[in-house]
Formats: structure tokens, sequence, C-alpha cells
């Protein structure tokens, strides 16, 4: 389940820079917006199931409530989620 829930922070932390790098430059700069419609569906895939894997995973990790309120808040920081693997998932 760890190890899961490390693939999917990943892939959210890119995705999440992806969208709001790649994709906000090119709906306000090019006035395309079709790099955001490409990158917010999968983004927002991903976001749920780190939601989902972060709180199934809270008694597997032992994280008390302030652990588990900064692993969700890791989500919508920008290189948050690399943070919580480092701070978090290493041990």
């Amino acid at each position: 389940m760890k190890n899961i829930f490390r693939v999917v922070s990943f892939l959210e932390g890119i995705s999440y820079l992806l969208l709001m790098s790649l994709g906000l430059y090119y709906k306000y700069a090019l006035n395309d917006p079709s790099f955001v419609k490409m990158f917010g569906m999968p983004h927002g895939v991903l976001f749920m199931l780190y939601i989902i894997l972060a709180i199934m995973l809270k008694k597997e990790m032992n994280w008390n409530i302030k652990d588990l309120g900064i692993v969700l808040l890791c989500s919508i920081l920008p290189f948050g989620t690399f943070y919580m693997d480092y701070k978090y998932l290493k041990k």
C-alpha cells in the first residue's frame, strides 16, 4: 500500500506542476485552454486517489491527526508531495 501511495503521490506532484506551469502558460499567454483540459482530468483523478490512499494509510504508518493534516496539505502545495515523500514515507 505504501509503494502504491508513493507512486500516486509522485504522479500527482508531476501532474500538478505540469498543470500549473504549462497548462496555465498556454491558457493565459497563448489563449489555448487545451493543455488545462489535457492535464486537468488526470490531475483530478490522481488528487482524489492521493486523498483516499492517505486516509487509508494513516493507521498503517501510525500518523496522528497532525501528520495526516500535513500529508493532506502537501497535496495542494507545489512540490508538497515530494516533500511529503521525503519526510513521511522514506522512513
